[in-house]
């Protein structure tokens, strides 16, 4: 058995609802998880935000427009009259639920984010029950496995493995003759039983726990792109699909920029040594990646951007030999709850990266007391990935020898065995994509 994870624009029109179906229905008896269709999310986020700013008419002509668009779904999708009442039935649910919100009166109580996840939670909700309606319908014996009832997450938000392998299995049992299972991403249930969400990774993620914690045969990713690319198809032109990644290459990739794929669903395939199959809903044969704890040796794979970065140096004339400067350093970061991407040091300072500013001056001001510090905004990180051992001579000095002239702010290499990251400015983004690109894949 495998897990089948198909993305918002997959299951975006009626019309992409029966693809999937009929895609799914070929590879056999597995699970098929699905993301809220495209639109829907941005649509139940905007309502909240109404709610939480108490303008009750807004959230309404939001939901009346998303129900109106639901209602011509289920009339292009289903057939019957039957059909077409289930599934209504099903999703007016999610819409009496979000109408709760809105009838409290002038007492109402503000709005919070509790509230909001459960709201978040009906796109995954409505997508699902309309693809159990239309296979039904073609007379598929299909069964819901619903995620509330068995993905839970510890108070720190990491999944608890044991309790949903527990109640995955009981579910898979009471359904022995069911053909194809469907089952929700994206959306949990906390450590107190309250809706909630997986955040990271999303639908990526979820199919990836349901793999590991049922030990299935693989994990794949459906999108509307052929694989994991070797740079960026929107930025180079002759871009390719990698064939084969290690989990590490492909956490890399994800973690510097690479949108096909979360980091996060990486790691509990890797634990469990589940391969993960990137593969391209538009055009099914295509090969696609296939992500395992193999690959092959002695190469350079692909290259990805991540924009946004923010590079903080701090210099001190005390730092030689002086203990407890990089704890002091991190620690103001950790206490500020900012995660670091890259770090360079000398021995008369350390300069690191973020990608997240929100707590930036703050930081900053903290680190004045350990040293002079500077601030370069409007960053790109550009990571270069493949087998980069250190003994594979020369593959560092090929990433860097194609910037030629373009400043490098800098380098980070030798933390892992499977990446270079060079920092650049936001304006040398394209080309040096362009020129990484024609040095290390040549045609």
């Amino acid at each position: 058995m495998k897990v089948l994870k198909f993305g918002g624009t997959s299951v975006g029109s009626p019309q992409r609802i029966k693809h999937v179906a009929s895609l799914a229905l070929e590879r056999g008896r597995n699970i098929v998880v699905l993301s809220a269709m495209s639109g829907t999310t941005n649509s139940l986020v905007e309502i909240s935000d109404y709610l939480y700013k108490g303008n009750i008419p807004g959230a309404q002509e939001i939901l009346n427009a998303l129900e109106a668009k639901y209602d011509a779904v289920v009339e292009e999708l289903l057939t019957t009259v039957g059909a077409r009442a289930e599934a209504l039935k099903a999703i007016g649910r999610s819409w009496d639920l979000i109408r709760g919100f809105f009838a409290r009166g002038d007492r109402r109580a503000p709005f919070t984010a509790k509230q909001e996840k459960e709201i978040l939670a009906q796109g995954e909700l409505i997508s699902t029950a309309l693809m159990v309606a239309h296979l039904r319908e073609r007379g598929v014996r299909a069964a819901m496995l619903p995620a509330l009832s068995f993905m839970r997450t510890f108070d720190n938000g990491e999944p608890d493995m044991a309790y949903i392998r527990e109640k995955l299995s009981v579910l898979l049992a009471q359904h022995a003759d069911a053909e194809l299972f469907i089952t929700q991403g994206f959306i949990c249930r906390d450590s107190a039983g309250q809706v909630a969400n997986l955040q990271r990774g999303g639908s990526d993620y979820s199919a990836s726990i349901i793999g590991a914690v049922l030990d299935l045969e693989e994990i794949q990713i459906w999108t509307d792109i052929d694989g994991m690319h070797n740079n960026d198809p929107r930025f180079v032109e002759g871009t390719r699909p990698v064939g084969r990644l290690h989990f590490e290459e492909a956490a890399e990739l994800a973690y510097f920029g690479a949108k096909i794929l979360h980091p996060t669903c990486v790691l509990p395939a890797k634990l469990h040594n589940i391969p993960v199959r990137l593969l391209n809903t538009l055009d099914p044969q295509a090969p696609g990646t296939l992500i395992c704890n193999t690959a092959p040796d002695g190469t350079i794979k692909a290259i990805a951007a991540k924009d946004g970065i923010t590079a903080i140096k701090i210099k001190s004339g005390r730092m030689l030999l002086a203990y407890g400067f990089l704890h002091k350093v991190f620690e103001t970061f950790e206490n500020h709850r900012t995660s670091i991407d890259m770090i360079a040091t000398s021995e008369v300072g350390v300069t690191v990266t973020v990608d997240n500013v929100e707590r930036l001056a703050a930081i900053v001001d903290e680190l004045k007391n350990f040293g002079t510090v500077s601030v370069d905004h409007d960053m790109v990180i550009l990571c270069v990935v493949g087998d980069l051992e250190w003994h594979n001579a020369g593959f560092e000095a090929r990433a860097v020898a194609a910037l030629g002239d373009i400043p490098i702010r800098m380098i980070s290499y030798g933390g892992s065995n499977y990446n270079i990251s060079m920092l650049v400015r936001k304006d040398d983004k394209v080309e040096a994509l362009r020129r990484l690109s024609a040095n290390l894949f040549p045609v």
